[in-house]
C-alpha cells in the first residue's frame, strides 16, 4: 500500500540539487548551461548559485522575492525572472556577463533601483514591461522613466522589446510614429469613424490555383495508347518473321541470321519490359 507521502507531487518551492539534476539530466550541477524552471511555484532559489557555468536561466512565473543566490553566476548571459515578486535586483550586479534581462511583471519601484546594473558593461537588453502579457513594474508608471533609463544606460540597444539603437532602430521609430499618428487621426470625438468601402487590388479568383485543361490530358492519353497499339503490332509481325526464319534455316543458322534473330529478340524483350507485351514464337 502506497503511503500518503508517495502520492504527493514533488515539492518545487525550493531549488535543490536533486531538482536541478532531475530537470536537466546532468549529474554535476556545474555542467548545467541552460536551465528552464518556469511556473513551478519556486520561492527559494536554494542552491542555484552552484551552477557556476550557467549561461541561460528562465525563472519566470514563480514566487521569487530574493535574487541573492544569483550573484555568483558570473557567466550568466540571459536571465528571465518575469512575473515574480522581485523589488530588489542589486544581486544581479555580480552577473558581469549578463546581456539580456527580463524583469517585467515584478515590483521594482523606481529608476534608482536600476542603478546597480550600470556596472554591467555587456548589458544590451532590458525589459521592465511586456504589453503582450500585461506585465509591468511600478517604475513604469513614471511617464519619463524610458528617457531616464536610456540616459542611465547609454549602451542599451533594446528596451521593453523595442530596438533603440543599432540597425533598424530609426526605421522602427519611424514606423511607430506613423502608427501612432494614424491611430490618433482615426478617432474623432472619441469615436471611430466609418471606413469607406475598399475594393480588392485584384479580381476575384486571382489567387486560385489554375487547373490544367482536362481535354489536353485526355488527348495526350489517347495518343499514347495509339503509339502503344502500333508497338504491339510491330511486335507480333517481328514474332512471325523470326518464326518463319527459324523454320527456313532449321538447325543450320548462319552467323548473319543469328545476329538478326538476336537483335529481333532484343527488340521484343525491350517491348516486353516497357509495354508488358509477351513474345512467343508460333
Amino acid at each position: 500500500m502506497e503511503s500518503k507521502k508517495d502520492n504527493q507531487e514533488p515539492d518545487y518551492t525550493k531549488i535543490t540539487a536533486v531538482l536541478l539534476k532531475s530537470r536537466t539530466g546532468e549529474f554535476d550541477v556545474e555542467s548545467i548551461l541552460f536551465l528552464k524552471l518556469k511556473s513551478l511555484g519556486i520561492c527559494d532559489l536554494g542552491c542555484i548559485g552552484e551552477c557556476l557555468n550557467l549561461e541561460r536561466l528562465d525563472l519566470s512565473g514563480n514566487n521569487i522575492t530574493n535574487l541573492a543566490p544569483l550573484a555568483s553566476l558570473r557567466l550568466l548571459i540571459v536571465l528571465n525572472v518575469a512575473a515574480n515578486r522581485i523589488s530588489n535586483i542589486e544581486p544581479l550586479s555580480g552577473c558581469e556577463s549578463l546581456q539580456s534581462l527580463n524583469v517585467a511583471g515584478n515590483l521594482i519601484p523606481s529608476n534608482d533601483n536600476l542603478l546597480c546594473l550600470k556596472s554591467l558593461k555587456k548589458l544590451e537588453s532590458i525589459r521592465l514591461k511586456d504589453n503582450t502579457y500585461n506585465y509591468s513594474n511600478p517604475v513604469c508608471k513614471n511617464p519619463s522613466y524610458r528617457n531616464i533609463l536610456l540616459e542611465m544606460f547609454p549602451n542599451i540597444k533594446v528596451l521593453d522589446g523595442e530596438r533603440v539603437v543599432g540597425r533598424g532602430s530609426d526605421l522602427y521609430q519611424l514606423c511607430k510614429d506613423i502608427d501612432d499618428t494614424i491611430k490618433a487621426g482615426m478617432y474623432k470625438n472619441g469615436q471611430l469613424p466609418e471606413m469607406p468601402d475598399c475594393k480588392p487590388w485584384v479580381e476575384d479568383g486571382y489567387w486560385e490555383i489554375k487547373r490544367s485543361n482536362n481535354a489536353i490530358v485526355e488527348e495526350a492519353y489517347k495518343q499514347f495508347n495509339d503509339v502503344l497499339h502500333e508497338c504491339r503490332l510491330l511486335n507480333n509481325r517481328a514474332a512471325v518473321v523470326i518464326s518463319q526464319t527459324e523454320r527456313t534455316l532449321g538447325g543450320k543458322k548462319s552467323t548473319k541470321a543469328v545476329n538478326v534473330l538476336s537483335k529481333d529478340r532484343t527488340l521484343n524483350r525491350s517491348l516486353n519490359g516497357e509495354f508488358d507485351v509477351v513474345w512467343q514464337p508460333t
